[in-house]
């Protein structure tokens, strides 16, 4: 049984680009997404819970976020759980529903949310290199043990490295478009 898999590992490149994807969907650009207040969960019912699991999320407005908490009594443990979560948004609660303006960001946030992109995208270059050395490790086992040839481990390291060019090519591009989106105003 060969240990090189390449479905195995274009899921896992696949998968460093879906979180950078996520993480970037978490900065604040200025302007209301809400995917902004995904990576926030709440503490309802004794655990921890997505946000947009006790409440629906919409954006009624450009600079203003809309939460509509489904339970009454939960209200104060999701205004707590955005005003703790570090995004910088003051939740104004009128009932069950939360509004959240977007504030207008700073030229010294733009550039530290545009330093946080980049820093992200850093780190899943660096998970998409680790996926693409196990798959050359792979690859040489596979050739001790005798299951493929020395040319057809090349070749295959071939394919490795443009599969890792390939992705590090996709997150680039997504790092940098989420930097121009910060930057402009």
């Amino acid at each position: 049984m060969p240990a090189y898999d390449k479905a195995d590992l274009q899921r896992r490149m696949h998968g460093a680009v879906e979180s950078l994807k996520h993480d970037l969907g978490g900065l604040r650009t200025g302007r209301a997404s809400t995917s902004l207040l995904e990576p926030i969960t709440v503490e309802v019912y004794g655990s921890h819970m997505p946000i947009n699991q006790v409440a629906s999320i919409s954006s009624p407005e450009p600079r203003m976020l809309s939460v509509q908490v489904w339970d009454r009594s939960n209200v104060g443990a999701v205004e707590k759980a955005i005003r703790s979560s570090g995004i910088g948004l003051n939740p104004i609660t009128d009932g069950t529903t939360l509004r959240l303006p977007i504030p207008e960001l700073t030229e010294e946030r733009r550039k530290e949310l545009a330093k946080l992109a980049s820093q992200y995208a850093e780190k899943a270059r660096i998970a998409v290199r680790n996926v693409r050395r196990d798959g050359m490790d792979a690859l040489k086992q596979d050739e001790k043990k005798h299951e493929i040839s020395e040319d057809e481990r090349k070749r295959l390291e071939t394919e490795v490295q443009k599969m890792t060019d390939d992705t590090i090519k996709e997150l680039d591009a997504a790092a940098h478009a989420k930097e121009q989106e910060i930057l402009q105003r």
